[in-house]
């Protein structure tokens, strides 16, 4: 659901969006997926969607129509322009090609097309399976790969200025962003901004515009923002 609301956004906007990989959950739904917006100020627009979603709803795969809770994590990284310097060493990659999975074109499942790529020294994989050709795909994730450790060295950087000045913040399980609550009412809402909206089916069409222009103002406003602020509704 998160897939679709971000993909419908960026195309309502004008932008370039493609999804660079996509794993399928065990029962049903998408277990991972990767995909690439280009277009003005879209790191800048998407950075607060950074952090836990929960989604509450009745859930279409319980036979006795229970109500249940779901969570998603968002990464939300810049693309990085060639003229950045982020070290990628080839003695360094351990890369792995295999079979293509989906749905159609004549060569799913009978070429190895599918690129997966490991960092060994931090761990990071990439992969890249919708591409038309094995060098295409590899390519793609090569330039993933890059923007994640570029990622992780910034990371690194905050967590040691954050240590000097005494500032922790857990993005975990229990410290979601952002609620889509379908059941027994509807409305999403931001933890953050305390901002609202009701009309829940444009919010997951992509109307999620109102959510990134109060998280840019909130966080404008951080450092003179009182404790309780008034919640804003749409």
């Amino acid at each position: 659901m998160l897939l679709r609301m971000y993909v419908r956004w960026a195309e309502k906007r004008g932008y370039n969006v493609k999804v660079v990989d996509a794993l399928p959950g065990e029962e049903a739904g998408i277990k991972s997926a990767t995909i690439l917006v280009e277009g003005p100020w879209a790191y800048g627009k998407l950075k607060g969607e950074k952090g836990v979603h929960r989604l509450i709803r009745i859930s279409p795969f319980d036979a006795n129509a229970r109500r249940h809770t779901s969570f998603a994590s968002v990464t939300v990284i810049p693309e990085i322009e060639e003229e950045v310097e982020v070290e990628i060493r080839p003695e360094d990659l351990r890369i792995e090609t295999m079979r293509a999975s989906g749905h159609g074109g004549q060569h799913v499942n009978k070429t190895e097309t599918a690129v997966r790529i490991t960092h060994l020294p931090t761990g990071i994989v990439v992969a890249c399976q919708n591409e038309r050709s094995q060098y295409l795909n590899k390519m793609t994730a090569l330039k993933i790969l890059k923007s994640k450790l570029y990622q992780l060295q910034k990371q690194k950087l905050e967590e040691k200025k954050e240590e000097l000045i005494g500032e922790k913040r857990d993005i975990s399980w229990g410290n979601q962003i952002r609620s889509y609550i379908l059941h027994p009412y509807k409305v999403v809402k931001d933890h953050r901004t305390q901002f609202e909206a009701f009309k829940v089916d444009e919010v997951l069409d992509g109307e999620i515009d109102d959510f990134i222009r109060e998280y840019l103002l909130w966080s404008c406003e951080a450092n003179k923002r009182e404790p309780n602020h008034e919640k804003r509704k749409a």
